[in-house]
């Protein structure tokens, strides 16, 4: 019987990561995440899963999952903000993420940011994991791509151990000549992937963030806002499953 791997999510906001994730069979056995109301979202839903709240602090120890994952903090990289990268203080965050790689060695690391990232930093980020021993796969995948009617264009990293490189993964993208995407299998599920649900009708391009009276309203929007669309990494974790086999 296969274990099922084991997930680490950092900045885990209100747990779109580890939701589309658990999709594809995988269970999450620590968060990380410092905003209060995000921190009742995750014990709503996963009472039982650990959380620790200061990513600078966390301590991580050596095989504790197979697979860290995080999106981490964007506004020093978004072409909405004043453009400091990785320098920045909150972007540069990204070396907590890394320290995470470093430390635990998982099998794969799964990074999210925006897709301004390609101009501001990518090239860093690449050379980061390289110096700690991962190769990287990467590809802008908008939520438009499974089905969502806003774009959100995002870039999605997928990080393997050097001795251990994904053989079956192909060099071929959809955003220049330069760029390395994750699989044609990914781009296989992404096109075959089922409609975005509707349960609360469709999906509109702006939401506005004023309260209206309603409690933690604003509150529920930022972190909508902040979260990853789930069935990405679902779909990420489904095209590992199929390359390792």
């Amino acid at each position: 019987m296969t274990l099922p791997l084991r997930v680490l999510d950092l900045f885990s906001g209100i747990g779109g990561f580890s939701l589309g994730l658990e999709r594809a069979g995988m269970n999450t056995v620590r968060f990380v995440e410092r905003d209060p109301f995000c921190q009742r979202v995750l014990a709503k839903h996963w009472p039982d899963v650990p959380c620790d709240d200061d990513v600078t602090t966390a301590r991580f120890e050596e095989g504790e999952a197979d697979v860290v994952c995080g999106g981490f903090p964007c506004q020093d990289i978004s072409y909405a903000g004043e453009g400091a990268g990785l320098a920045g203080e909150r972007s540069g965050l990204w070396r907590e993420l890394l320290r995470a790689i470093r430390v635990v060695r998982p099998l794969h690391a799964i990074v999210e940011n925006v897709a301004a990232l390609l101009g501001r930093g990518l090239g860093v980020v690449l050379g980061d994991l390289a110096s700690i021993g991962y190769d990287a796969e990467w590809h802008c995948i908008p939520a438009s791509a499974v089905g969502a009617d806003h774009e959100r264009d995002r870039i999605w990293i997928v990080a393997h151990p050097h001795t251990s490189r994904l053989s079956r993964w192909v060099q071929a993208g959809t955003h220049g000549a330069d760029e390395t995407v994750l699989s044609a299998r990914l781009g296989l599920a992404i096109a075959n992937s089922p409609p975005f649900p509707r349960e609360h009708g469709p999906l509109r391009p702006f939401m506005g963030r004023g309260s209206h009276g309603l409690p933690n309203r604003s509150h529920r929007i930022a972190a909508l806002g902040n979260a990853v669309v789930p069935q990405i990494p679902e779909l990420i974790a489904r095209a590992l499953e199929v390359t390792n086999g």
